[in-house]
């Protein structure tokens, strides 16, 4: 075993500090240490990763897998999850970082691990890796699928060095709100409330358009709000036994609710609702309501990434209930 080092120990409170309480951050890590399933991931980027022949020996690519994820929770930039390392034991002890016998990754080492998986669409792969271990955990895909979209902002100032907006950006109308920015595209299975499928998007792409994208083929019911309606075509043409559970329209072009579809739909929200768990936790805890590239395929890199955590977390009851002795 590795001898320890009076900074290791002094992270890991080996007698220095008495009363120390576990905060909530460092209950989070422990969670996410015992149930991501790092080698499975790690499999995913190996065959891309230098090998560190004939120069330097790279990183260990589990050490930046971690500290790639701890950008993702605490939404933090390349300089900024730098400085968080140095700054807090509770952030070392996850990566497994010992001051005493070596630095903290630079920004630019990040840079360029985040780059690779931008370069190899990494963060599909992850996504994909990580549906495959919680179905062997016994999450299975039902016979329903609930669809729905965000818009992901991005800056719309032209006060820049090209004088111009992101041109993969685009601009579209929520309501009587102009917003601009990007669409993130999920389908969530219906009892598990966990996303098996996305589609990254311009904003001005309407919601119907990434539909047979976002279905598994299986589903006899598919769920999602009223731009969805009357789509039983791209629906069919996708799932051809699926069924269309989307909200409808309770307004005539006179003004006049219809009562009785009024109460269908709150009764298929309470189903739809699964879906905002996920945006929740993708644009709330993880911070991702606004882009931090330009261009759609870095942000979908991220995105993928974020919506692979996501379902972790929110199924981290079973994932904890198995890892327990």
């Amino acid at each position: 075993m590795k001898q320890k080092t009076l900074a290791m120990a002094a992270d890991q409170n080996a007698g220095f500090e008495r009363y120390r309480k576990p905060t909530r951050r460092d209950e989070f890590l422990a969670t996410m240490n015992a149930i991501v399933p790092w080698s499975a991931l790690c499999d995913v980027i190996q065959p891309h990763y230098p090998k560190g022949v004939g120069g330097r020996p790279p990183i260990g690519l589990e050490r930046m897998l971690r500290i790639h994820f701890i950008q993702h929770w605490f939404n933090l930039a390349d300089e900024a999850c730098e400085e968080a390392l140095y700054d807090s034991a509770s952030l070392r002890r996850f990566v497994g970082i010992d001051l005493g016998c070596e630095p903290v990754p630079d920004a630019t080492t990040m840079l360029k691990f985040r780059r690779l998986l931008n370069e190899h669409k990494l963060g599909e792969q992850l996504f994909s890796k990580v549906g495959e271990v919680l179905q062997q955990s016994g999450f299975k895909l039902k016979t329903g699928t609930i669809v729905d979209a965000t818009i992901i902002g991005a800056p719309s100032s032209t006060k820049n060095a090209d004088n111009a907006r992101d041109p993969e950006m685009h601009q579209t109308r929520k309501g009587q709100q102009w917003y601009f920015g990007m669409k993130l595209h999920i389908g969530v299975d219906s009892q598990s409330g966990l996303a098996h499928s996305a589609v990254v998007t311009p904003a001005n792409v309407h919601d119907k358009h990434p539909l047979p994208d976002l279905l598994h083929g299986n589903e006899q019911r598919v769920y999602g709000d009223s731009a969805y309606a009357s789509q039983k075509e791209l629906i069919a043409s996708k799932s051809p036994r699926a069924k269309d559970f989307t909200n409808e329209r309770v307004r005539n072009w006179q003004g006049q609710v219809d009562e009785a579809a009024r109460t269908k739909n709150r009764n298929k929200s309470r189903i739809r609702a699964r879906v905002e768990h996920v945006f929740c936790v993708v644009k709330r805890l993880w911070g991702f309501s606004k882009v931090r590239y330009r261009g759609l395929a870095k942000n979908a890199t991220r995105a993928f990434t974020a919506l692979a955590l996501a379902n972790i977390f929110l199924g981290r009851g079973t994932l904890l209930a198995q890892v327990r002795p």
